[in-house]
């Protein structure tokens, strides 16, 4: 009952704030960044070290049961960001409960001792922060022989029917009468080189592309064939879901950008069935390949793109690209199918980007969240560097978004992050939420 009681007041405030009409002014504003017509450029906020944003209690998690605490870490982590960073995110007033799918939580939380594709990750880790899930990795190879690759299986994908009925009864049970629940199927991108790097470790697959092509293909083909077995999987059973669900602020997101566009879902979509019955055509999915930043245009081709094309070829928009310095390779990602959004590192060459994407993509632009770390705080040279992204994409017709993630810690000063997203907003002229 307390539990219950708990999460009924968190809904209650977040329906009424779900409810504003900023809300629908902020997802008009997403469609038209996402079809490439923006009004101005967008802003948002993720990857947050919570551990240290706590103030006043606010993250305060107050219920007992497991299935309540997730939900009410979700509720309250939205709510913060609202009071204190909303920049442009959005708020609908609808509490998002996952399916329960057996399979799918590989490399997050492993639901079967082999893992997914049928390899765990072996690893020592080291901590800065013993409160900070951000550390340090070092992985151990698992797959240095080519007999090695058949330790990647393709998945088994099972809808626990009786899981899912279970959390549906419950959440409805909660909220009913205060805000709307919606079942959500399972979100899935591609990018084969970051696991790949967890059962190998990096140095071994830039050491292995030069000395052993051979062994690669190996290993990134049955990685694919894998994968477009989960997905033929999850399109067959009806779990595919159209959104990601931000446990920073309960977005909906794919690479933690708002996902809202006029394309998809696509026509025939059917709202009104219970449970989530799409096809990839209605969904984003995302991807990168951040371990070839170093490496040639012809080995990108070679190694990641003559593969993952197969995978982006079957959805409705791709967002491409993460922590690496794409710029230098614009021509050559250009050929990427339902291509819509291109992310790039904190180093990557602003004017290069903006001028190579022009009007033809969404920038998706990260800037360096170590301006958190410095002993001192620069106001000023924050607000220098997103106007120089705001001037250069505007001098090429470039559609650009904001995008402050990663951040592993600001020093126990949640300010810090609260004073970025007001000076983002005053440079993008959003004003205030």
């Amino acid at each position: 009952k307390k539990d219950r009681e708990t999460l009924r007041e968190l809904a209650s405030r977040l329906a009424e704030i779900g409810s504003l009409p900023v809300q629908q002014e902020k997802i008009k504003l997403w469609k038209a960044l996402n079809g490439l017509k923006p009004v101005r450029p967008m802003v948002i906020v993720s990857n947050i070290p919570w551990h240290e944003m706590d103030v006043d209690g606010e993250l305060e998690l107050q219920t007992e049961d497991a299935f309540s605490r997730y939900l009410e870490t979700r509720l309250r982590r939205t709510l913060y960001g609202w009071k204190h960073m909303p920049v442009d995110m959005v708020v609908e007033p609808v509490v998002d409960v996952p399916l329960a799918i057996c399979g799918v939580d590989y490399l997050e939380r492993p639901v079967a001792p082999e893992g997914i594709l049928g390899l765990d990750i072996v690893e020592r880790t080291i901590a800065a922060d013993p409160n900070n899930d951000v550390v340090s990795h070092q992985y151990f190879d698992q797959l240095a022989t080519e007999e090695d690759v058949q330790k990647i299986v393709n998945p088994t994908i099972v809808l626990d029917e009786e899981g899912t009925a279970r959390a549906e009864e419950k959440a409805h049970e909660i909220f009913d009468g205060v805000i709307a629940v919606e079942m959500q199927g399972y979100f899935i991108n591609f990018s084969p080189w970051d696991d790949i790097s967890k059962w190998r470790g990096v140095q071994q697959i830039l050491l292995d592309l030069a000395d052993k092509p051979e062994l690669m293909h190996k290993i990134v083909s049955r990685y694919t064939d894998a994968y477009l077995s989960l997905l033929d999987q999850l399109e067959e059973q009806g779990i595919l879901g159209t959104i990601h669900q931000d446990i920073a602020f309960g977005q909906r997101i794919v690479q933690c950008s708002p996902d809202y566009a006029d394309e998809i879902p696509a026509d025939g979509f059917d709202p009104a069935r219970p449970r989530p019955r799409h096809s990839a055509r209605d969904c984003w999915t995302q991807g990168a390949a951040q371990i070839f930043d170093g490496v040639s245009p012809a080995m990108h081709q070679e190694f990641e793109l003559d593969y993952a094309i197969k995978w982006y070829s079957r959805f409705g928009l791709v967002y491409y690209g993460c922590c690496d310095q794409l710029h230098k390779k614009i021509d050559l990602i250009r050929q990427i199918p339902n291509l819509r959004k291109i992310s790039m590192s904190p180093l990557a060459n602003v004017e290069k980007g903006a001028e190579q994407i022009g009007g033809d993509f969404v920038f998706s632009r990260k800037p360096n969240p170590a301006v958190f770390v410095n002993d001192s705080w620069e106001p000023d040279a924050i607000e220098r560097d997103i106007r120089e992204t705001v001037d250069s994409c505007g001098r090429y017709g470039c559609p650009v978004e904001i995008v402050m993630k990663d951040i592993s810690t600001v020093r126990y000063k949640p300010q810090r992050l609260w004073e970025w997203a007001d000076i983002a907003m005053r440079v993008v002229g959003g004003g205030h939420a």
